[in-house]
């Protein structure tokens, strides 16, 4: 991929110290960087306060405008090789515009986690009940952003699970599609390199929750906690603290602060690694969502163990003891969380199956030659690559052409206020 220039069309700026797919997209940037290629970021959003120093990476940036004629002037000139939309959503409002003006473009789309997947299990969980394949199959959601990952060239994955969905249920072609999950180092290379020294047992108390709130399924789980589990720990370990800490707290999230009851809400963290770190163990009771919980790994990183749900662990320690326990009752979830502080020879154990999962799962030098592979493999004929994908080519040309006319419309309507 040397001599290339890859544009990332996003649907917000990168904030790596806010979200998991912050953290994620950084990585991305930073993969086809290192490959010698000219990384351009672009994105509608404005940008907030925690946003990534871009022009740190050596990856230019650039303002652009939904409905807007512009963006068209802007790809015809830059003419990129690969073209990155982050989240269907970006696909649906740019990608005829990359289709029209830059038709030679690999177009990739990057899930960070399938959003109609998330969406059907949050109303399942409303109405007591299971997700069956007839209603992702019957999702609006899914029908859109499935339709997005069959006119992209290639998609990344970020969770085996949601890659057998795509596969099984929805019938995608294997060539349309990438696992990748994040790319991080091997545990003894950050030991090695000092970069970090997580503590020990000892070192470590109380209890820790994290993530970014304008994501419902933090939301639930912060309550499932204030409501069911935390007053259960508390009466076996009175003086234990639970310290909540997330990007985008709201007030319903500070209001339930309460120092008496230990349940300590912080709002953002200036580093999580560090917050992470002090805390004994990570607790997230997540009973719905979809991808890959970057607190869970981040936690296996600081050699934190944690206790979470089935929703929570999905995709992470594949056939690997888990660095703590999986329990969905919220009784069972509580005592498992009593006994994981308590018992030290428990706690060590689960620090070394968090090691194992990040070694054997996570090594970026393994998925980031798959993608290159994957990348590479395509680019060599990108044109018989979309020849095979039928269904990717008659939705470009039908349904693409809604959004097209949609949006000149909305282009002439800004125009004449």
């Amino acid at each position: 991929m040397l001599q290339t220039t890859v544009l990332f069309i996003g649907y917000v700026w990168p904030e790596p110290t806010s979200s998991a797919a912050g953290s994620r997209m950084l990585q991305l940037l930073q993969f086809f960087k290192n490959q010698g290629a000219t990384v351009v970021f672009s994105s509608p959003a404005k940008k907030s306060d925690h946003v990534h120093n871009l022009t740190s990476e050596g990856i230019q940036q650039k303002e652009i405008e939904l409905n807007n004629a512009s963006f068209d002037d802007f790809i015809k000139e830059l003419q990129p090789t690969v073209v990155v939309f982050d989240r269907y959503m970006m696909e649906e409002q740019f990608g005829w515009r990359v289709a029209e003006h830059a038709p030679n473009a690999l177009r990739i789309l990057d899930t960070e986690d399938l959003h109609f997947l998330r969406n059907e299990r949050k109303n399942a969980l409303k109405q007591d009940k299971d997700v069956t394949n007839d209603a992702l199959l019957n999702s609006e959601l899914a029908k859109r952003e499935l339709a997005s990952i069959f006119r992209c060239d290639l998609s990344l994955i970020i969770s085996e699970t949601e890659m057998k969905l795509l596969q099984e249920v929805f019938n995608v072609d294997e060539k349309l599609l990438c696992y990748l999950p994040f790319l991080l180092p091997k545990q003894i290379e950050i030991e090695q390199s000092q970069e970090r020294i997580p503590k020990g047992y000892t070192e470590k108390e109380d209890f820790i929750f994290i993530g970014n709130f304008i994501h419902a399924p933090n939301w639930d789980a912060v309550l499932a906690l204030k409501e069911t589990v935390w007053p259960i720990i508390r009466k076996y370990l009175p003086k234990a603290k639970l310290h909540i800490y997330g990007a985008y707290a709201t007030e319903k999230v500070y209001n339930l602060h309460n120092e008496k009851e230990g349940f300590i809400v912080h709002g953002w963290a200036e580093n999580a690694f560090e917050v992470i770190q002090n805390a004994r163990v990570m607790l997230a009771p997540i009973r719905f969502g979809a991808g890959l919980k970057g607190k869970l790994v981040e936690a296996m990183q600081m050699q934190t163990p944690s206790v979470t749900t089935a929703v929570g662990a999905e995709g992470i320690n594949g056939s690997y003891p888990w660095n703590g326990f999986i329990f969905n009752n919220p009784i069972d979830f509580a005592h498992a969380s009593v006994a994981l502080y308590t018992q030290e020879e428990q706690w060590q154990q689960a620090v070394k199956n968090g090691n194992r999962i990040l070694n054997m799962r996570f090594d970026a030098s393994v998925h980031k030659l798959n993608l290159k592979t994957a990348i590479d493999s395509i680019l060599e004929d990108l044109q018989a690559h979309r020849t095979h994908n039928f269904i990717g080519s008659m939705l470009m040309q039908q349904t693409t052409q809604a959004s097209k006319y949609l949006s000149k419309w909305i282009e002439v309507k800004n125009r004449s206020k």
